[in-house]
C-alpha cells in the first residue's frame, strides 16, 4: 500500500503562483509514474501533468508553459510548480502514483487550489 500526502494548496489571486508537494511512502519510487490530477466542482477528474521515473513529462494543453512537474526520487517527492494561475485552475488537486509493472494506482487525499479573478 502506498500513501501519498499532498501539501501546498491555498488561495491566490490570478497571476500568482503556488507550489504543490506530494510525499510518497512507496518502495522502489522510481518505478512509479507520478502525476497530478484536478477536479473542479461538477466536473470529472482530469490529468494535469505526469512524470515518469526517468523524468519524462507530459502536460495537459491548458497548463503548458505555466506549470512544471518535477520529482526527487531520493526524497520520494513530486512537485507541481504552478505559475500564472488563472481562475479556471481552481480545483482540488490530487497526487497520483501508478506502479509501472502492474498499473496499480494510488491517490492522495487532495488539496484545494482557489484562484480569484
Amino acid at each position: 500500500q502506498v500513501q501519498l500526502v499532498e501539501s501546498g494548496g491555498g488561495f491566490v489571486q490570478a497571476g500568482g503562483s503556488l507550489r504543490l508537494s506530494c510525499a510518497a511512502s512507496a518502495s522502489f519510487f522510481s518505478w512509479y509514474t507520478m502525476a497530478w490530477y484536478r477536479q473542479a466542482p461538477g466536473k470529472q477528474r482530469d490529468l494535469v501533468a505526469a512524470i515518469t521515473g526517468r523524468h519524462s513529462t507530459n502536460y495537459t494543453n491548458s497548463v503548458k508553459g505555466r506549470f512544471t512537474i518535477s520529482r526527487d526520487n531520493a526524497k520520494k517527492m513530486v512537485i507541481l510548480q504552478m505559475n500564472s494561475l488563472k481562475p479556471e485552475d481552481t480545483a482540488v488537486y490530487y497526487c497520483n502514483a501508478k506502479y509501472r509493472p502492474t498499473a496499480a494506482q494510488y491517490w492522495g487525499q487532495g488539496t484545494q487550489v482557489t484562484v480569484s479573478s
